[in-house]
């Protein structure tokens, strides 16, 4: 009997991505290489089988997917754009922001933009005077909505493989035991001076450190990250 890596690597396109699809998440890590050494024959046949997931989830196979599909300035990325213009991933706000930027940062793997885009939402959850003022007070996060910090993580995670997203920091805190020391050099930050030196200091593709990303400015003390590890919705979605 031949093995399942044998099986898999001599699959047609359309068997590995359904195998891919059908999959748990420790068999699609297990496909994964697969999956991306196949992009240009699977490409043509993505966009037709992502019904299959959950647009309301944070599937990060799906963003996989998109991912590989939007690689190529190419009609099938345009038909793909047409088909959901306002990105696969169905997200929504408390405080009306428009998701549809940082969508297609992510899904375009442009991962310091995306950072970029993720500060200004956080200021606009803050409010106007943290908008003008270019930072928000930690004071200020207890406010947000939870369906907007669900919204962000579920997309960092969703294109990212898994391996962003606040919910990934904080299940990292957790496994820390609270220890905020020994969480900065497992998401390949340093704590402080390093800030100032943005963005050169970063990682900016998949390749950087589990839960590296999105940033979350540490030059005042980790009062920040902690409100917003600490906040309800996300504190709510590790313990489901």
């Amino acid at each position: 009997m031949l093995s399942g890596t044998s099986v898999t690597a001599a699959a047609s396109p359309e068997e590995l991505l359904d195998r891919f699809i059908a999959a748990n998440s420790r068999q699609r890590r297990s496909l994964l290489t697969q999956v991306l050494q196949r992009r240009v024959e699977l490409r043509p046949i993505v966009a037709d089988q992502l019904d299959r997931l959950d647009a309301t989830a944070d599937d990060w196979a799906a963003g996989t997917l998109i991912q590989e599909l939007l690689a190529e300035a190419d009609d099938l990325s345009q038909a793909f754009e047409r088909r959901y213009p306002e990105g696969w991933l169905a997200v929504s706000s408390g405080k009306g922001i428009d998701y549809v930027p940082l969508q297609q940062a992510l899904a375009r793997q442009r991962f310091e933009e995306a950072d970029r885009i993720t500060s200004a939402i956080l200021r606009q959850l803050a409010g106007a005077d943290a908008v003008r003022r270019g930072y928000v007070y930690y004071s200020e996060v207890p406010a947000f909505p939870a369906v907007d910090l669900e919204s962000l993580d579920r997309l960092w995670l969703v294109y990212s493989q898994g391996r962003f997203g606040f919910t990934v920091q904080l299940r990292l805190l957790r496994s820390l035991a609270g220890r905020w020391d020994q969480l900065w050099p497992r998401l390949g930050w340093k704590q402080g001076g390093v800030w100032t030196r943005y963005p050169g200091s970063f990682t900016w593709s998949l390749t950087a450190p589990e839960g590296h990303l999105p940033l979350v400015n540490q030059l005042r003390g980790v009062r920040l990250m902690d409100a917003l590890l600490n906040h309800p919705a996300l504190q709510q979605r590790v313990s489901a």
